[in-house]
Protein backbone atom coordinates (compact mmCIF):
# COMPACT_ATOMS: atom_id res chain seq x y z
CA UNK A 1 0.00 0.00 0.00
CA UNK A 2 0.74 3.73 -0.46
CA UNK A 3 1.72 5.86 2.42
CA UNK A 4 -1.01 8.88 2.92
CA UNK A 5 2.18 10.69 3.99
CA UNK A 6 3.42 9.97 0.52
CA UNK A 7 0.38 10.77 -1.33
CA UNK A 8 0.07 14.50 0.63
CA UNK A 9 3.64 15.11 -0.52
CA UNK A 10 2.53 14.49 -4.12
CA UNK A 11 0.01 16.58 -4.27
CA UNK A 12 1.51 19.62 -2.22
CA UNK A 13 4.40 19.76 -4.88
CA UNK A 14 2.20 20.15 -7.56
CA UNK A 15 0.30 22.70 -5.81
CA UNK A 16 2.63 25.90 -6.81
CA UNK A 17 2.21 24.49 -10.80
CA UNK A 18 -1.76 24.77 -10.13
CA UNK A 19 -1.75 28.27 -8.71
CA UNK A 20 0.56 29.54 -11.72
CA UNK A 21 -1.63 28.18 -14.27
CA UNK A 22 -4.79 29.09 -12.46
CA UNK A 23 -3.27 32.48 -12.42
CA UNK A 24 -1.58 32.63 -16.32
CA UNK A 25 -5.48 31.61 -17.35
CA UNK A 26 -7.12 34.38 -14.90
CA UNK A 27 -4.89 37.17 -15.95
CA UNK A 28 -5.66 36.27 -19.81
CA UNK A 29 -9.01 36.03 -18.99
CA UNK A 30 -8.71 39.25 -17.28
CA UNK A 31 -6.11 40.62 -20.67
CA UNK A 32 -9.04 39.45 -23.24
CA UNK A 33 -11.55 41.62 -21.96
CA UNK A 34 -10.32 44.88 -21.69
CA UNK A 35 -6.89 44.59 -23.95
CA UNK A 36 -4.81 46.77 -21.78
CA UNK A 37 -1.10 47.36 -22.85
CA UNK A 38 -0.09 47.11 -18.93
CA UNK A 39 -1.90 43.56 -19.11
CA UNK A 40 -0.07 41.79 -21.97
CA UNK A 41 3.48 43.32 -20.49
CA UNK A 42 2.39 41.07 -17.69
CA UNK A 43 1.25 38.02 -19.35
CA UNK A 44 4.16 38.19 -21.44
CA UNK A 45 6.37 38.50 -18.67
CA UNK A 46 4.97 35.76 -16.91
CA UNK A 47 4.95 34.18 -20.29
CA UNK A 48 8.76 34.41 -20.81
CA UNK A 49 9.45 33.55 -17.27
CA UNK A 50 8.01 29.93 -18.00
CA UNK A 51 9.74 29.72 -21.25
CA UNK A 52 6.54 29.78 -23.31
CA UNK A 53 8.40 31.84 -26.04
CA UNK A 54 5.59 32.13 -28.97
CA UNK A 55 2.86 32.89 -26.33
CA UNK A 56 4.90 35.84 -24.61
CA UNK A 57 5.84 36.76 -28.07
CA UNK A 58 2.33 37.11 -29.32
CA UNK A 59 1.28 39.53 -25.70
CA UNK A 60 4.30 42.03 -26.49
CA UNK A 61 3.07 42.19 -29.88
CA UNK A 62 -0.04 43.07 -28.97
CA UNK A 63 1.53 45.42 -26.13
CA UNK A 64 3.48 47.22 -29.44
CA UNK A 65 0.19 47.79 -31.21
CA UNK A 66 -1.59 48.78 -28.56
CA UNK A 67 1.23 51.77 -26.97
CA UNK A 68 3.93 52.13 -30.15
CA UNK A 69 5.94 54.76 -27.99
CA UNK A 70 5.81 52.11 -25.40
CA UNK A 71 9.93 51.64 -24.79
CA UNK A 72 9.36 48.85 -22.81
CA UNK A 73 7.13 47.09 -24.70
CA UNK A 74 10.04 46.93 -27.70
CA UNK A 75 12.59 46.03 -24.96
CA UNK A 76 10.92 42.88 -23.79
CA UNK A 77 10.04 42.00 -27.49
CA UNK A 78 13.46 41.87 -28.77
CA UNK A 79 14.19 40.08 -25.19
CA UNK A 80 11.85 37.31 -26.49
CA UNK A 81 13.56 37.53 -30.06
CA UNK A 82 16.90 37.08 -28.93
CA UNK A 83 16.03 34.19 -26.62
CA UNK A 84 13.97 32.53 -29.68
CA UNK A 85 17.84 32.97 -32.15
CA UNK A 86 16.20 35.83 -34.14
CA UNK A 87 18.82 38.16 -33.80
CA UNK A 88 17.91 40.01 -37.30
CA UNK A 89 14.07 40.89 -35.38
CA UNK A 90 15.63 41.93 -32.25
CA UNK A 91 17.89 44.28 -33.93
CA UNK A 92 15.42 47.02 -35.13
CA UNK A 93 13.06 46.57 -31.65
CA UNK A 94 16.36 47.60 -30.07
CA UNK A 95 16.96 51.22 -32.17
CA UNK A 96 13.45 51.50 -31.74
CA UNK A 97 13.52 51.60 -27.58
CA UNK A 98 17.11 54.03 -28.16
CA UNK A 99 14.84 56.17 -30.50
CA UNK A 100 12.02 56.13 -27.79
CA UNK A 101 14.38 56.37 -24.84
CA UNK A 102 18.30 57.35 -25.79
CA UNK A 103 19.54 57.21 -22.14
CA UNK A 104 18.34 53.22 -22.11
CA UNK A 105 22.52 51.73 -21.70
CA UNK A 106 20.56 48.09 -21.48
CA UNK A 107 19.26 48.50 -24.59
CA UNK A 108 22.59 50.45 -26.54
CA UNK A 109 24.97 48.01 -25.04
CA UNK A 110 22.55 44.58 -26.27
CA UNK A 111 22.39 46.46 -29.78
CA UNK A 112 26.08 47.32 -29.67
CA UNK A 113 26.97 43.67 -28.98
CA UNK A 114 24.78 42.60 -31.67
CA UNK A 115 26.29 44.90 -34.31
CA UNK A 116 29.63 43.58 -33.54
CA UNK A 117 28.46 40.07 -33.68
CA UNK A 118 27.30 40.91 -37.59
CA UNK A 119 30.74 42.99 -38.18
CA UNK A 120 29.27 46.10 -38.22
CA UNK A 121 31.92 47.86 -36.26
CA UNK A 122 31.94 51.30 -36.46
CA UNK A 123 28.09 50.98 -35.30
CA UNK A 124 29.10 48.95 -32.54
CA UNK A 125 31.93 50.80 -31.54
CA UNK A 126 29.31 54.24 -31.59
CA UNK A 127 27.29 52.20 -29.19
CA UNK A 128 29.95 50.95 -26.17
CA UNK A 129 30.40 54.64 -26.61
CA UNK A 130 27.91 56.26 -25.92
CA UNK A 131 27.39 53.70 -22.90
CA UNK A 132 30.05 54.92 -21.03
CA UNK A 133 29.30 58.39 -21.56
CA UNK A 134 26.09 57.60 -20.13
CA UNK A 135 26.75 56.64 -16.40
CA UNK A 136 26.45 53.44 -16.58
CA UNK A 137 26.27 50.67 -13.74
CA UNK A 138 29.49 49.50 -13.24
CA UNK A 139 28.64 45.73 -14.70
CA UNK A 140 27.89 47.80 -18.00
CA UNK A 141 30.97 49.82 -17.81
CA UNK A 142 32.81 46.75 -17.93
CA UNK A 143 31.07 44.54 -20.71
CA UNK A 144 31.18 48.40 -22.75
CA UNK A 145 35.48 48.80 -22.33
CA UNK A 146 35.34 44.79 -22.87
CA UNK A 147 33.57 45.12 -26.24
CA UNK A 148 35.29 48.66 -27.22
CA UNK A 149 38.55 47.16 -26.74
CA UNK A 150 37.64 43.86 -28.90
CA UNK A 151 36.32 45.75 -31.75
CA UNK A 152 38.79 47.67 -32.15
CA UNK A 153 41.43 44.52 -32.44
CA UNK A 154 39.14 43.54 -35.14
CA UNK A 155 39.35 46.73 -37.00
CA UNK A 156 43.34 46.12 -37.43
CA UNK A 157 42.19 42.39 -38.04
CA UNK A 158 39.74 43.28 -41.12
CA UNK A 159 42.52 45.57 -42.61
CA UNK A 160 45.02 43.04 -42.31
CA UNK A 161 43.08 40.09 -43.46
CA UNK A 162 41.97 42.68 -46.73
CA UNK A 163 45.40 43.48 -47.43
CA UNK A 164 46.52 39.56 -47.21
CA UNK A 165 43.50 38.71 -49.57
CA UNK A 166 44.81 41.48 -52.01
CA UNK A 167 48.19 40.33 -51.85
CA UNK A 168 46.78 36.77 -52.77
CA UNK A 169 48.14 35.48 -49.29
CA UNK A 170 45.16 33.30 -49.04
CA UNK A 171 46.15 31.18 -46.14
CA UNK A 172 47.05 33.87 -43.74
CA UNK A 173 43.86 35.78 -44.70
CA UNK A 174 42.11 32.85 -43.51
CA UNK A 175 43.83 32.38 -40.46
CA UNK A 176 43.12 36.12 -39.63
CA UNK A 177 39.82 35.68 -40.82
CA UNK A 178 38.74 33.17 -38.46
CA UNK A 179 39.86 35.12 -35.72
CA UNK A 180 37.51 37.65 -36.64
CA UNK A 181 34.32 35.32 -37.03
CA UNK A 182 34.75 34.04 -33.52
CA UNK A 183 33.60 37.33 -32.51
CA UNK A 184 31.51 38.36 -35.88
CA UNK A 185 29.52 35.03 -35.87
CA UNK A 186 27.03 36.88 -38.27
CA UNK A 187 29.56 38.55 -40.31
CA UNK A 188 28.45 37.97 -44.21
CA UNK A 189 31.31 39.80 -45.53
CA UNK A 190 34.29 38.30 -43.51
CA UNK A 191 32.46 34.79 -44.53
CA UNK A 192 32.64 35.71 -47.90
CA UNK A 193 36.19 36.79 -48.15
CA UNK A 194 37.01 33.31 -46.12
CA UNK A 195 35.25 30.92 -48.47
CA UNK A 196 36.98 32.15 -51.34
CA UNK A 197 40.38 31.79 -49.67
CA UNK A 198 39.08 28.30 -48.74
CA UNK A 199 38.18 28.23 -52.84
CA UNK A 200 41.78 29.23 -53.62
CA UNK A 201 43.31 26.65 -51.12
CA UNK A 202 41.25 23.94 -53.01
CA UNK A 203 39.35 23.53 -49.36
CA UNK A 204 35.76 23.14 -50.79
CA UNK A 205 34.39 21.85 -47.71
CA UNK A 206 35.07 24.33 -45.69
CA UNK A 207 34.03 26.84 -48.51
CA UNK A 208 31.11 25.42 -49.13
CA UNK A 209 30.22 25.95 -44.91
CA UNK A 210 30.90 29.25 -44.75
CA UNK A 211 28.79 30.10 -48.02
CA UNK A 212 25.91 28.60 -46.71
CA UNK A 213 25.92 30.20 -43.10
CA UNK A 214 26.08 33.55 -45.77
CA UNK A 215 23.37 32.55 -47.91
CA UNK A 216 21.46 32.12 -44.86
CA UNK A 217 22.48 35.16 -42.88
CA UNK A 218 22.01 38.05 -45.86
CA UNK A 219 18.21 37.79 -47.44
CA UNK A 220 18.05 37.68 -51.12
CA UNK A 221 22.10 36.29 -51.33
CA UNK A 222 21.98 34.85 -54.95
CA UNK A 223 25.35 35.05 -55.43
CA UNK A 224 26.13 32.97 -52.34
CA UNK A 225 23.47 30.66 -53.93
CA UNK A 226 25.58 30.87 -57.31
CA UNK A 227 28.80 30.17 -55.84
CA UNK A 228 27.43 27.08 -53.90
CA UNK A 229 25.95 25.88 -57.09
CA UNK A 230 29.52 25.78 -59.48
CA UNK A 231 30.90 24.48 -56.09
CA UNK A 232 29.05 21.70 -56.00
CA UNK A 233 29.22 21.48 -59.89
CA UNK A 234 33.16 21.08 -60.02
CA UNK A 235 32.89 18.32 -57.33
CA UNK A 236 30.30 16.41 -59.46
CA UNK A 237 27.98 16.57 -57.73
CA UNK A 238 25.05 18.00 -59.95
CA UNK A 239 21.98 16.76 -57.69
CA UNK A 240 23.13 19.34 -55.15
CA UNK A 241 24.63 22.09 -58.04
CA UNK A 242 20.83 21.68 -59.04
CA UNK A 243 19.41 22.65 -55.67
CA UNK A 244 21.20 25.35 -54.93
CA UNK A 245 21.22 26.88 -58.30
CA UNK A 246 17.46 26.98 -57.78
CA UNK A 247 17.16 28.73 -54.65
CA UNK A 248 19.63 31.51 -56.73
CA UNK A 249 16.45 31.19 -59.47
CA UNK A 250 13.73 31.59 -56.35
CA UNK A 251 15.29 34.64 -55.54
CA UNK A 252 15.73 36.40 -58.77
CA UNK A 253 13.79 34.45 -62.12
CA UNK A 254 15.85 36.59 -64.39
CA UNK A 255 19.70 36.44 -62.62
CA UNK A 256 21.64 35.59 -65.91
CA UNK A 257 24.72 33.67 -64.10
CA UNK A 258 22.14 31.66 -62.28
CA UNK A 259 20.02 31.07 -65.18
CA UNK A 260 22.37 30.03 -67.67
CA UNK A 261 24.06 27.83 -65.20
CA UNK A 262 20.48 26.44 -64.00
CA UNK A 263 19.91 24.83 -67.94
CA UNK A 264 23.37 23.03 -67.85
CA UNK A 265 23.23 21.34 -64.83
CA UNK A 266 19.73 20.14 -65.28
CA UNK A 267 20.64 19.38 -68.86
CA UNK A 268 23.71 17.19 -67.30
CA UNK A 269 21.16 15.77 -64.22
CA UNK A 270 18.67 14.31 -66.91
CA UNK A 271 21.36 12.44 -68.77
CA UNK A 272 22.70 10.92 -66.25
CA UNK A 273 19.59 10.40 -64.36
CA UNK A 274 18.64 8.18 -68.06
CA UNK A 275 21.70 6.95 -68.10
CA UNK A 276 21.06 4.86 -64.70
CA UNK A 277 17.52 3.73 -65.23
CA UNK A 278 19.16 2.35 -68.61
CA UNK A 279 21.20 0.48 -66.16
CA UNK A 280 18.57 -0.73 -64.35
CA UNK A 281 16.62 -2.07 -67.51
CA UNK A 282 19.96 -3.91 -67.75
CA UNK A 283 20.26 -1.84 -71.59
CA UNK A 284 24.35 -1.53 -71.10
CA UNK A 285 25.00 0.10 -74.52
CA UNK A 286 22.32 2.11 -74.56
CA UNK A 287 23.40 3.62 -71.04
CA UNK A 288 27.06 3.71 -72.13
CA UNK A 289 26.07 5.50 -75.16
CA UNK A 290 24.41 8.04 -72.70
CA UNK A 291 27.48 8.70 -70.62
CA UNK A 292 29.41 9.23 -73.21
CA UNK A 293 27.02 12.17 -73.99
CA UNK A 294 28.03 12.80 -70.44
CA UNK A 295 30.91 13.78 -71.55
CA UNK A 296 30.13 15.73 -74.69
CA UNK A 297 27.98 17.90 -72.17
CA UNK A 298 30.68 18.57 -69.89
CA UNK A 299 33.84 17.87 -71.39
CA UNK A 300 36.20 20.34 -68.69
CA UNK A 301 35.15 19.09 -65.44
CA UNK A 302 37.26 15.88 -64.53
CA UNK A 303 34.66 14.28 -61.74
CA UNK A 304 32.04 14.00 -64.83
CA UNK A 305 34.47 12.58 -67.03
CA UNK A 306 35.62 10.06 -64.47
CA UNK A 307 32.13 9.62 -62.87
CA UNK A 308 30.54 8.86 -66.52
CA UNK A 309 33.65 6.50 -67.68
CA UNK A 310 33.40 4.59 -63.84
CA UNK A 311 29.57 4.04 -64.76
CA UNK A 312 30.54 2.52 -68.40
CA UNK A 313 33.24 0.39 -67.04
CA UNK A 314 30.45 -1.20 -65.21
CA UNK A 315 27.75 -1.34 -67.81
CA UNK A 316 30.68 -3.10 -69.78
CA UNK A 317 31.82 -5.23 -67.46
CA UNK A 318 27.74 -6.38 -66.85
CA UNK A 319 27.32 -6.62 -70.58
CA UNK A 320 30.09 -9.25 -71.08
CA UNK A 321 32.33 -6.61 -73.19
CA UNK A 322 35.53 -7.51 -71.37
CA UNK A 323 38.52 -5.98 -73.71
CA UNK A 324 36.25 -2.62 -73.74
CA UNK A 325 35.56 -3.00 -69.68
CA UNK A 326 39.09 -3.50 -68.79
CA UNK A 327 40.26 0.03 -71.01
CA UNK A 328 37.27 1.91 -69.54
CA UNK A 329 38.17 0.90 -66.06
CA UNK A 330 42.03 1.28 -66.66
CA UNK A 331 41.67 4.73 -67.43
CA UNK A 332 39.66 5.38 -64.43
CA UNK A 333 42.00 4.10 -62.01
CA UNK A 334 44.86 5.58 -63.54
CA UNK A 335 43.18 8.79 -61.60
CA UNK A 336 41.23 6.86 -59.22
CA UNK A 337 43.39 3.85 -58.14
CA UNK A 338 41.75 2.95 -54.90
CA UNK A 339 37.82 3.28 -56.56
CA UNK A 340 36.83 -0.14 -55.29
CA UNK A 341 33.64 -0.30 -57.66
CA UNK A 342 36.36 0.32 -60.52
CA UNK A 343 38.75 -2.31 -59.10
CA UNK A 344 35.56 -4.86 -58.97
CA UNK A 345 34.53 -4.33 -62.31
CA UNK A 346 37.47 -4.61 -63.89
CA UNK A 347 38.19 -7.70 -62.17
CA UNK A 348 35.00 -8.99 -63.09
CA UNK A 349 35.99 -8.19 -66.80
CA UNK A 350 39.48 -9.99 -66.33
CA UNK A 351 37.63 -13.20 -65.12
CA UNK A 352 35.74 -12.92 -68.49
CA UNK A 353 39.04 -12.66 -70.39
CA UNK A 354 40.15 -15.42 -68.22
CA UNK A 355 42.64 -13.53 -67.01
CA UNK A 356 42.40 -15.19 -63.42
CA UNK A 357 46.16 -13.62 -61.89
CA UNK A 358 44.85 -9.85 -62.74
CA UNK A 359 41.11 -10.22 -61.52
CA UNK A 360 42.98 -11.44 -58.13
CA UNK A 361 45.13 -8.91 -57.90
CA UNK A 362 42.13 -6.35 -58.74
CA UNK A 363 39.92 -8.31 -55.71
CA UNK A 364 43.29 -7.97 -53.48
CA UNK A 365 43.67 -4.61 -53.65
CA UNK A 366 39.89 -3.71 -53.66
CA UNK A 367 39.81 -5.71 -50.45
CA UNK A 368 42.52 -3.68 -48.73
CA UNK A 369 40.23 -0.55 -48.82
CA UNK A 370 37.00 -1.91 -48.03
CA UNK A 371 37.55 -4.90 -45.77
CA UNK A 372 34.15 -6.20 -45.32
CA UNK A 373 33.00 -6.06 -48.74
CA UNK A 374 30.95 -9.51 -49.53
CA UNK A 375 31.09 -9.03 -53.02
CA UNK A 376 35.03 -8.54 -53.19
CA UNK A 377 35.20 -11.99 -50.54
CA UNK A 378 33.11 -13.81 -53.10
CA UNK A 379 34.66 -12.81 -56.41
CA UNK A 380 38.14 -13.43 -54.83
CA UNK A 381 37.62 -16.98 -54.12
CA UNK A 382 35.55 -17.65 -57.31
CA UNK A 383 39.02 -16.05 -59.06
CA UNK A 384 41.43 -18.45 -57.55
CA UNK A 385 39.34 -21.50 -58.06
CA UNK A 386 39.48 -20.63 -61.83
CA UNK A 387 42.61 -20.07 -61.85
CA UNK A 388 43.54 -23.25 -60.41
CA UNK A 389 40.60 -24.70 -62.33
CA UNK A 390 42.49 -23.32 -65.67
CA UNK A 391 45.69 -24.40 -64.75
CA UNK A 392 44.10 -28.61 -65.06
CA UNK A 393 41.19 -29.09 -67.57
CA UNK A 394 38.55 -26.18 -68.92
CA UNK A 395 36.32 -27.23 -71.03
CA UNK A 396 35.73 -24.02 -72.61
CA UNK A 397 39.37 -24.13 -74.25
CA UNK A 398 38.77 -27.53 -75.23
CA UNK A 399 35.98 -27.18 -77.49
CA UNK A 400 37.56 -23.86 -78.28
CA UNK A 401 34.31 -21.39 -77.31
CA UNK A 402 33.94 -18.42 -75.04
CA UNK A 403 32.44 -18.66 -71.34
CA UNK A 404 29.62 -16.58 -73.03
CA UNK A 405 28.69 -19.20 -75.67
CA UNK A 406 25.29 -20.15 -76.05
CA UNK A 407 24.48 -24.19 -76.16
CA UNK A 408 23.89 -24.10 -79.95
CA UNK A 409 27.41 -23.08 -80.20
CA UNK A 410 28.79 -25.75 -77.85
CA UNK A 411 26.90 -28.37 -79.82
CA UNK A 412 28.50 -26.94 -82.90
CA UNK A 413 31.76 -27.22 -81.91
CA UNK A 414 31.68 -30.22 -80.00
CA UNK A 415 30.81 -31.80 -83.52
CA UNK A 416 33.16 -30.69 -85.39
CA UNK A 417 35.97 -31.58 -83.28
CA UNK A 418 34.30 -34.90 -82.31
CA UNK A 419 34.87 -35.37 -86.10
CA UNK A 420 38.39 -34.31 -86.39
CA UNK A 421 39.54 -36.21 -83.60
CA UNK A 422 37.44 -39.47 -84.15
CA UNK A 423 39.95 -42.77 -83.41
CA UNK A 424 38.92 -43.84 -86.58
CA UNK A 425 40.58 -41.00 -88.66
CA UNK A 426 44.25 -42.32 -86.83
CA UNK A 427 46.00 -45.69 -87.76
CA UNK A 428 49.44 -45.01 -85.90
CA UNK A 429 48.76 -46.49 -82.54
CA UNK A 430 50.36 -43.36 -80.72
CA UNK A 431 48.26 -41.06 -82.41
CA UNK A 432 45.02 -43.42 -82.10
CA UNK A 433 45.79 -43.21 -78.47
CA UNK A 434 46.18 -39.24 -77.98
CA UNK A 435 42.95 -39.38 -80.45
CA UNK A 436 40.89 -41.47 -77.81
CA UNK A 437 42.34 -39.12 -74.94
CA UNK A 438 41.19 -35.91 -76.96
CA UNK A 439 37.73 -37.36 -78.36
CA UNK A 440 37.06 -38.06 -74.33
CA UNK A 441 37.79 -34.94 -73.12
CA UNK A 442 35.95 -33.34 -75.92
CA UNK A 443 32.97 -35.40 -75.05
CA UNK A 444 33.31 -34.73 -71.42
CA UNK A 445 33.44 -30.83 -72.24
CA UNK A 446 29.91 -31.29 -74.31
CA UNK A 447 28.63 -33.22 -71.13
CA UNK A 448 29.47 -30.37 -68.77
CA UNK A 449 28.80 -27.52 -70.70
CA UNK A 450 25.79 -28.28 -72.05
CA UNK A 451 23.97 -29.33 -68.70
CA UNK A 452 23.01 -26.24 -67.10
CA UNK A 453 23.86 -27.39 -63.45
CA UNK A 454 27.51 -28.97 -63.95
CA UNK A 455 28.26 -25.64 -66.45
CA UNK A 456 27.35 -23.27 -63.06
CA UNK A 457 29.87 -25.38 -60.83
CA UNK A 458 32.28 -25.30 -63.59
CA UNK A 459 31.67 -21.63 -63.72
CA UNK A 460 31.88 -20.80 -60.31
CA UNK A 461 35.22 -23.20 -59.83
CA UNK A 462 34.37 -26.80 -59.76
CA UNK A 463 35.29 -29.77 -62.17
CA UNK A 464 32.11 -31.81 -62.11
CA UNK A 465 34.44 -34.67 -63.43
CA UNK A 466 36.86 -34.58 -61.56
CA UNK A 467 36.59 -36.43 -58.07
CA UNK A 468 38.79 -34.62 -55.94
CA UNK A 469 36.70 -31.39 -56.83
CA UNK A 470 33.53 -33.49 -56.18
CA UNK A 471 34.20 -35.01 -53.04
CA UNK A 472 31.52 -34.89 -50.78
CA UNK A 473 29.06 -34.62 -53.87
CA UNK A 474 27.54 -37.43 -55.37
CA UNK A 475 27.51 -36.94 -59.21
CA UNK A 476 27.65 -39.78 -61.84
CA UNK A 477 28.54 -38.02 -64.62
CA UNK A 478 32.36 -39.19 -64.82
CA UNK A 479 33.34 -41.43 -67.90
CA UNK A 480 34.70 -44.86 -66.60
CA UNK A 481 37.05 -47.41 -68.94
CA UNK A 482 38.94 -45.34 -70.92
CA UNK A 483 37.69 -45.09 -74.73
CA UNK A 484 35.65 -48.62 -73.86
CA UNK A 485 32.84 -46.21 -72.10
CA UNK A 486 31.76 -44.67 -75.18
CA UNK A 487 30.82 -47.96 -76.61
CA UNK A 488 27.01 -47.15 -78.71
CA UNK A 489 27.55 -43.53 -78.04
CA UNK A 490 26.81 -41.40 -81.17
CA UNK A 491 28.30 -37.68 -80.92
CA UNK A 492 26.56 -36.50 -83.92
CA UNK A 493 23.19 -37.57 -83.43
CA UNK A 494 20.79 -40.14 -81.17
CA UNK A 495 21.01 -43.66 -81.93
CA UNK A 496 23.57 -46.51 -81.50
CA UNK A 497 26.83 -45.31 -82.92
CA UNK A 498 29.37 -48.33 -82.98
CA UNK A 499 33.51 -47.10 -83.62
CA UNK A 500 35.27 -49.34 -85.68
CA UNK A 501 39.47 -50.02 -84.46
CA UNK A 502 41.52 -50.79 -87.14
CA UNK A 503 45.26 -51.93 -85.48
CA UNK A 504 46.26 -53.46 -89.00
Amino acid sequence: MVSINHVTHKILTYIPYVLVLIDLRYEGVKCGRDGSVDNHMEMGKKLLAAGQLADALSHFHAAVDGDPKNYMAYYRRATVFLAMGKSKSALPDLSRVIELKPDFTSARLQRGNLLLKQGRLDEAESDFKKVLKSNPSDKEEREAQSQLTKSDEIQRLVAQARSSFHSQDYVTAATQLDTIIETCVWDVTSREMRAECFIQMGEMGKAISDLKAASKLKNDNTQAFYKLSTIYYNLGDHEMSLNEVRECLKLDPDHKLCYSHYKQVKKLNKQIQSAEELMQEQRYEDAVSKYEAVMKTEPNVHHFSLLAKERICHALAQDQQASRAVSVCSEVLQSDPENVNVLKDRAEAYVQEEQYEEAIKDYETAGKHSENDRQIKEGLERAQRLLKQSQKRDYYKILGVKRTAQKKEIIRAYRKLAQQWHPDNFQDPEEKKKAEKKFIDIAQAKEVLTDPEMRTKFDHGEDPMDPESQQGHHHHHHFHGGFQGFQGFNPFGSGPFNFKFNFN
